[in-house]
């Protein structure tokens, strides 16, 4: 990454770490697999192909015009088997939802102020751009996005009902370019996620992740804001029955690792609560419990890195 990163929020350079360091192992649900093909995630690595858990193969997008022609060079992916998701990302590379999320810091800073207008027209020239990319994988919530523009709707009314925890991966990236205490913080973060989100429970999950951000802000420790501003997704209770388990079955029995916001964004607010004063400890094991790691590491990694610094082995590995 460029040297601009020295100047980033410990917020986004945690998000940015987390995902960083999940991307090879990102989506896979046998735990056995991941040890055989990486070991114990613990650096950041280049993802191998094949990809044991891929299911790229059952995932299918035509896009209707070129309005909506988003994969590219990547379509001839699409339909083939142990295809890696991010196959073409270098080790300490962000996937495509983290790289919006640069976009989008940057765009904000850039600009003094937060302009949804702005951002979709960003976000829609970012997507149709040749080469702005490398990524293979492209979730849904894009895929529906562009969908609707290519069929003449307006750019604010594109977004679709997506539910995937993804939804989150732009938050930290917002809250660090206006800042914690900015005091329409909550607006902006339900304004943006509704841009492509429009799904009451990843809604609310931002709003929850915007309100724990604040707090920390205000000098709140990290696992009372936790407890504090996310009662409804998790307790002290679950918590103390929780914490004698091992990661793997907090994350994977317990709680399911898949992307879906109502088990992955209680999975990834344990891990910031059981990890809370260690930042690298945190990130690495949700790298390693699989699953939608990169977009838990949205919370994981953006609460840990506010919390406790953002060691610098972390900061220096990401590539822009």
């Amino acid at each position: 990454m460029d040297d601009m990163n020295a100047n980033f929020p410990d917020g986004l350079l945690g998000a940015l770490a987390a995902d960083a360091v999940s991307m090879p192992v990102h989506w896979y649900y046998d735990r056995s697999a991941l040890v055989r093909d990486y070991g114990f995630v613990d650096r950041y690595l280049a993802p191998k192909s094949p990809h044991a858990d891929s299911i790229l193969w059952r995932s299918s997008y035509v896009p209707l015009n070129e309005r909506g022609n988003i994969l590219r060079e990547q379509a001839q992916y699409w339909g083939q088997r142990g295809v890696h998701y991010h196959q073409f990302l270098a080790a300490g590379e962000n996937t495509l939802n983290f790289q919006l999320a640069l976009e989008l810091f940057r765009m904000v800073r850039e600009a003094g102020k937060y302009d949804p207008a702005v951002w979709l027209d960003h976000y829609i020239d970012f997507m149709l751009t040749p080469g702005k990319h490398r990524d293979t994988y492209l979730e849904e919530y894009h895929r529906g996005f562009f969908t609707n523009l290519a069929r003449g709707k307006k750019p604010g009314a594109c977004g679709v009902d997506d539910v995937h925890i993804g939804g989150l991966a732009q938050v930290p990236a917002l809250i660090s370019a206006v800042g914690a205490g900015h005091p329409g913080l909550i607006e902006l973060v339900e304004t943006h996620v509704s841009l492509t989100h429009k799904n009451r429970d990843v809604i609310r999950a931002a709003i929850c992740l915007a309100r724990i951000h604040a707090a920390l802000a205000a000098g709140s420790p990290l696992r009372d804001a936790i407890l504090e501003h996310a009662s409804d997704s998790i307790s002290a209770k679950k918590i103390t029955k929780w914490i004698t388990e091992e990661d793997g079955v907090v994350v994977g029995r317990i709680l399911s690792p898949a992307c879906y916001i109502q088990d992955a964004f209680p999975a990834s607010l344990y891990l910031a609560w059981k990890y809370a004063g260690d930042f690298s400890g945190g990130i690495i094991a949700n790298a390693n419990v699989g699953g939608d790691n990169c977009h838990r590491g949205a919370v994981v990694g953006s609460l840990l890195g506010v919390a406790n610094g953002v060691p610098a082995r972390w900061s220096e590995g990401l590539v822009g």
